[in-house]
């Protein structure tokens, strides 16, 4: 078995893992009806409605 003859530094560890902890901004659409941002494939918050359908019932 491939035993490490000297110990990685912390840094050179660390450049390794650097990518795991990057975060993604969220993907947003714009809902067809409203034009407000929402994630895709959900249902719009501000209209309520999904797919053309009205899914929530918005308070007026």
């Amino acid at each position: 078995m491939a035993v490490p003859k000297r110990k990685h530094s912390q840094a050179r560890r660390d450049k390794r893992r650097s990518n795991v902890w990057k975060l993604k901004a969220p993907a947003l659409s714009k809902c067809p009806d409203c034009g407000a941002y929402k994630a895709p494939h959900k249902v719009c918050l501000s209209c309520g409605k999904y797919k053309g359908r009205l899914v929530i019932a918005q308070e007026a």
